[in-house]
């Protein structure tokens, strides 16, 4: 693998724009485009452009085993499944689940159970599209127009819009979940059995080539 297909490579990991990274890097995203089309092999600021995409600078340049940069405060997500996230609902966090992750870096602020998912379906376009990713924090409460993770009263979990309607005498928050898509219908808390899991704290978006 070459220069410009590790920084490429890194830089679609990251869901980061061209200009997105080179701004990160502090170089013009013409120089960034050179790079990753392999006009530039030994480009000046390799240090910055490593720390754009948390990677190693050695890395970059000679490749091998990949090495996060230490000064870089980035943490790895786990990329769960919408059944795992359901469960979440009723079980202990993250690390109750067996098996390996995907991971995705992140710099965000977050809980220590905070998790990732892979958007499904269309329920949520035009905003958000199959493919994109989001990272969600479980420890948050959420605020009218947030958009959350929860549970359905099925096994799997749902991502939606939420919307707070009333509070009951008991003090319990009633709220629907809103589909961003016309042909999905609301949820609604009083007719449903729906708990809150996390709130989204980042999306990433994905874009195929067609």
């Amino acid at each position: 693998m070459s220069l410009a297909e590790r920084v490429k490579q890194k830089r679609i990991e990251l869901g980061l724009t061209q200009e997105q990274a080179a701004e990160k890097a502090g170089i013009r995203q013409q120089s960034w485009a050179s790079i990753e089309d392999g006009k530039t092999k030994k480009p000046r600021n390799i240090v910055g452009i490593s720390k754009a995409l948390s990677c190693d600078p050695t890395w970059l340049m000679n490749g091998g085993t990949f090495m996060p940069v230490g000064d870089v405060n980035t943490r790895k997500v786990p990329l769960i499944s919408y059944v795992q996230a359901g469960a979440l609902a009723e079980k202990a966090p993250i690390n109750a689940f067996d098996g390996n992750f995907e991971y995705i870096m992140t710099d965000v602020e977050m809980s220590d159970y905070t998790f990732a998912l892979r958007i499904e379906g269309d329920s949520m376009e035009p905003d958000f599209k199959a493919g994109d990713i989001i990272i969600v924090d479980p420890e948050l409460e959420p605020m009218p127009g947030e958009f959350v993770v929860a549970k359905n009263g099925n096994n799997e979990a749902t991502f939606k819009k939420y919307r707070p309607t009333f509070t009951d005498m008991s003090g319990h928050q009633h709220f629907e979940l809103v589909p961003l898509n016309d042909d999905y219908p609301t949820i609604n808390s009083n007719e449903h059995p729906l708990k809150i899991i996390g709130v989204m704290i980042e999306h990433r978006i994905y874009r195929r080539k067609r």
